[in-house]
């Protein structure tokens, strides 16, 4: 309950997904959605993404100003982290635990997450500061189960297959809602209700089935082909698919609760619920990796296209493209230490084949000034080591021009051999 009941209470809410693991990312979207949810005022968060646009800045400047922000704000504040399990960045976490013990009465934290995030959540517990709910509060009674299959489904069931429905998915809402689409136009729906067995991941599996052999046949492959995709729009859909339509088809997804969630109040841009595009990219992989291959392609050309490097990098490595991949990794560098991305850009390092980037000296460069802006020097002097034998092999002259993309910002070579 707000402390003050009458004051205005106001929601920011942050989506994240795992290529947010770098602090500078992370706070700069938290920043954004306070600061929007302040009306652009410029009392919450301003100061920090001015900060977090200073190479200079420390790590935990931008959640100490939005602590001293936040605590100037009149009226209460909810800030919704979704998904938080997909942030590992120790970084991240040590902010955040700043700003929770440091938190002002106004203001409270939500945190949505498969997995026990490492914050004093003990701490938190002993001293009553934190309310939990856990998956056995979000499971569906026999009571709840049946409300939803026959009002909001439709189905005409009978109440031991209700129960038994409750008890083979034990309550979870997404199980019992692939459920219900799968028991659509049946003859004998209590004859597939009986057939349902397994743990929670194989009543997945077998019910995805039951709903894509459902579907029409335009239908189950576009579910297939945009699997690929974390977050969906007309016409990258049709780019990813090779069909027109693909905004309409969106919409008649989420009309259908085929597990479509809008992300925009103009239906634009959608994203697939996380667990059934797994298991729908499971399928594309075991059936077709050739195909999976091609998908991820036809994503990375259409946000190449759109200026989108990095998101274009992510599918080029998905798959499997390596030249690709470092190419838009090249191109992709000025925009991301603009950014302060670095983090992200020194995972690149691990993603990419080292036979890669030991031919690419531009690359190789980029990549090694990551490493040491997030202060991992382990393999540094080798890289560097690399990058001087491709330029003058046996000791040679310094090269003028380096081989490959971004020759312009090769800097200029050195009148004599770098200090070792």
């Amino acid at each position: 309950m707000p402390a003050n009941p009458t004051s205005r209470s106001t929601i920011a809410w942050v989506s994240l997904d795992d290529r947010d693991n770098d602090p500078v990312t992370f706070w700069t979207y938290l920043a954004t959605a306070l600061q929007t949810v302040t009306d652009h005022s410029g009392a919450v968060g301003t100061e920090a993404l001015e900060l977090l646009r200073s190479p200079q800045t420390s790590v935990n400047a931008p959640p100490i100003s939005l602590v001293n922000d936040l605590a100037a704000w009149p009226d209460e504040i909810l800030l919704v982290l979704d998904d938080f399990h997909v942030i590992e960045a120790a970084d991240i976490h040590e902010g955040l635990t700043f700003l929770l013990e440091n938190q002002p009465s106004n203001v409270h934290l939500m945190i949505a997450t498969r997995a026990d995030p490492p914050l004093p959540l003990a701490r938190m517990r002993a001293r009553g500061e934190l309310v939990e709910v856990r998956s056995a509060d979000l499971r569906f009674t026999d009571i709840e189960a049946a409300a939803y299959l026959t009002g909001t489904m439709g189905l005409e069931l009978s109440d031991s297959d209700i129960a038994t429905l409750a008890e083979r998915t034990e309550g979870w809402a997404a199980a019992l809602q692939l459920a219900g689409l799968s028991l659509r136009d049946r003859d004998d729906p209590s004859d597939a209700v009986a057939r349902f067995a397994g743990n929670e991941r194989f009543i997945v599996d077998y019910l995805v089935d039951e709903v894509l052999d459902r579907q029409p046949a335009g239908i189950c492959d576009f579910l297939l082909a945009t699997s690929v995709l974390d977050r969906l729009t007309g016409p990258l859909c049709d780019a990813v698919t090779g069909r027109t339509g693909g905004a309409a088809t969106l919409v008649e997804l989420e009309r259908s609760n085929l597990f479509v969630i809008p992300l925009d109040g103009n239906r634009q841009w959608y994203r697939s619920h996380h667990l059934f595009a797994d298991v729908l990219r499971s399928h594309v992989s075991e059936r077709s990796p050739e195909w999976l291959a091609d998908l991820h392609m036809r994503a990375a050309e259409w946000l190449q296209q759109r200026g989108d490097a990095a998101e274009a990098v992510r599918h080029s490595l998905a798959g499997g493209d390596f030249d690709r991949a470092a190419a838009l990794m090249e191109m992709a560098f000025p925009a991301m230490q603009r950014d302060r991305r670095e983090t992200e850009l020194a995972r690149w390092v691990h993603a990419l084949p080292d036979s890669v980037v030991q031919r690419r000296p531009v690359l190789a460069v980029g990549l090694i000034g990551a490493l040491a802006q997030v202060s991992a020097f382990e393999t540094v002097a080798q890289r560097l080591d690399d990058v001087e034998n491709l330029l003058r092999p046996n000791g040679g002259r310094w090269p003028e021009h380096p081989p490959g993309a971004g020759r312009h910002r090769w800097p200029a070579p050195p009148t004599h051999p770098p200090p070792r």
